[in-house]
């Protein structure tokens, strides 16, 4: 919509606040592009390559980005490279809970729980309100008096550890309910299953779009990130760390970057990337895989998520939009790291426990997706990943190199943090302190003010207010560069076949303004596709790819060779899922090849 966009302008336009707060300031007006597309990708490397930078970060995840945005925002040049799409590894395949970890507090582990929790208020409140969501479960209680006063006590501590500084969590507190309480909100759960329970809130968030939204915004602030680019090597002057041999994965053009320091933020390849340059580091990370299930809303009656114990960790039944996630598994994974593939007897299981507590059992028919992601824990002395370190820890392992490992998505603006400060503390010169607990993503301010005048919005386009709630909670005030794309083509407007959540316009949008590169990137992180469609998002694939080709310049023939590896994906992960253990499933999986530079 913008200002000429029939007075509807959503958000404001300028650098880090309206025009009028810039005036105000004495400062002149700025209007910095919002685009992160292909010209901006070419431009940030033409400039990775002729300066040398203050922080060059390593690994396009969540603490990455993260990392990048807190760099630039204390006024430092920045640099961020990402091998593959932003988000394609762990960051992208969580349980998309913003969360404090309330079994953490059975550990004691009660600074982690707090530490937690106030993140997720900043998150909800200030930082992404379009993008974060309170959300509401259920523990359900087995036994009367000892439980329930054993887990409410939990939940007390959970509620006070939410405060800080005297302002609200920004989610209700817990309640206690009696058998006919939950059974009246939760019609499936079997009757046998619980003889009460207790709810509490937490947030959720869709974790792909949230550090594709970071990546944007350090690139608004003026970061220069680029994904698709790989690290092969770091540049040495004596023992110490000047930069990194980088490899454009799309042009095939090899370069090197010169930084001051470089964080390697790399999660689950810490190991790897330390190893470039000949060092083990100071500590180990191990890969845990967690499995998630994606089923439709109806098969579950439910106005609430659950959380269940099981006989290794918990599992979660967490309301998606139209969907159930169910999850999670834990277990150790030494195969390939960029496809972790699900097993047949991963399904088997998480069917049996939630089956456990449910009138009416599901069934691997009632499956609708599936998807598997690796945690990065710091490795410790025991053999169970489930009770491995979620803290994180920052080390300078070698000179002009910091490494940030472990942790969990929802503490990931206190590891950038962390990050940014060690490498600072190297740099000359006094480094402003970090910021980011103050500065909203893109589509974030204002964000409240558009969701009220929702209806006013969907009359003067035309278009269903349910798609506008669905465009404001995914854009937020960035949803009018959406509507002003259908406004110019009507026909972007129409929903994507087999995925009528999307619409076209998101897929143009994904790939001129979010940094989209192959249709991979748009059905399984942009959009989430490729687990909710029964299809995996084979029908919405040759449509998507035909809209992305007339943004990114693809001809009929690129297309088409798009849609087959997209096809060869979805074939891959269909047939891992049937085999009977990792090593299977993983060399199933990996006979589709890998998204690469297309000539």
């Amino acid at each position: 919509m913008g200002t000429g966009s029939r007075g509807l302008a959503v958000r404001p336009r300028g650098w880090g606040g309206t025009m009028a707060t810039q005036k105000s300031a004495g400062l002149k007006p700025v209007t910095r592009s919002t685009k992160l597309g292909p010209e901006e990708r070419k431009a940030a490397i033409a400039r990775l390559k002729e300066k040398e930078l203050d922080i060059l970060v390593v690994g396009g995840g969540i603490v990455g980005t993260g990392s990048a945005l807190d760099a630039v925002t204390r006024g430092l040049s920045t640099g961020l490279l990402e091998a593959r799409d932003w988000a394609s590894g762990t960051s992208s395949r969580s349980s998309k809970l913003v969360h404090g970890g309330i079994r953490y507090l059975e550990q004691l582990d009660f600074r982690l729980v707090r530490e937690a929790l106030i993140e997720r208020g900043l998150l909800l409140q200030r930082i992404a309100p379009h993008l974060v969501k309170p959300v509401r479960f259920l523990y359900p209680l087995k036994t009367r008096i000892i439980e329930r006063c054993y887990v409410g006590a939990g939940m007390l501590l959970y509620d006070v550890f939410s405060y800080t500084g005297g302002r609200p969590p920004g989610v209700p507190h817990h309640r206690h309910l009696s058998k006919r309480q939950v059974m009246r909100a939760i019609p499936s759960l079997s009757k046998d299953a619980l003889v009460g329970g207790l709810t509490y809130y937490d947030a959720q968030v869709d974790d792909a779009r949230y550090v594709a939204s970071l990546a944007r915004t350090a690139s608004f602030y003026g970061a220069h990130v680029a994904s698709r680019v790989k690290v092969e090597g770091f540049v040495k002057v004596g023992e110490r760390v000047v930069g990194v041999k980088a490899h454009d994965l799309e042009t095939d053009e090899h370069f090197e970057i010169r930084a001051k320091q470089v964080v390697n933020a790399t999660g689950v390849w810490t190991d790897d990337t330390q190893r470039m340059v000949g060092e083990r580091g100071t500590f180990k990370v191990r890969a845990s895989k967690g499995v998630h299930l994606v089923v439709p809303r109806d098969r579950i009656q439910s106005a609430m998520g659950m959380i269940f114990r099981t006989e290794k960790s918990v599992l979660f039944v967490i309301p998606w939009g139209r969907h159930w996630l169910i999850g999670t598994t834990d277990t150790d994974w030494n195969l390939d790291k960029a496809h972790p593939a699900a097993t047949a007897a991963d399904i088997d299981y998480l069917l049996e426990h939630v089956n456990a507590v449910l009138g009416i059992p599901l069934t691997r028919e009632d499956v609708e997706g599936v998807y598997a992601g690796l945690r990065p824990l710091l490795a410790g002395e025991s053999d169970q990943t489930s009770k491995l370190s979620r803290e994180h820890l920052v080390a300078h392992t070698v000179p002009g190199l910091v490494v940030i490992a472990g942790g969990k998505w929802t503490t990931y603006r206190v590891m950038a943090k962390d990050a940014i400060d060690a490498a600072a503390d190297a740099l000359d010169g006094k480094v402003p302190k970090s910021t980011t607990q103050d500065i909203p993503l893109l589509g974030a301010e204002g964000y409240q003010a558009a969701w009220n005048k929702r209806g006013k919005i969907a009359r003067a386009f035309g278009v269903h207010e349910v798609r506008i709630e669905h465009l404001l909670n995914r854009y937020g005030t960035m949803t009018d560069e959406l509507l002003d794309l259908i406004r110019e083509d009507p026909s972007l407007g129409e929903p994507l076949p087999g995925a009528d959540d999307y619409l076209g316009a998101e897929v143009v949008y994904a790939a001129s303004h979010e940094g989209a590169l192959h249709l991979d990137d748009v059905l399984a992180r942009r959009t989430r596709i490729s687990i909710e469609a029964w299809d995996r998002g084979v029908s919405a694939a040759p449509v998507a790819a035909k809209l992305m080709g007339k943004v990114l310049g693809w001809n009929t023939a690129r297309q088409t060779l798009e849609v087959e590896r997209y096809l060869e994906r979805v074939a891959a992960e269909r047939a891992s899922q049937e085999q009977p253990d990792d090593e299977s499933a993983d060399r199933v999986r990996l006979e589709a090849p890998d998204i690469v530079k297309v000539d």
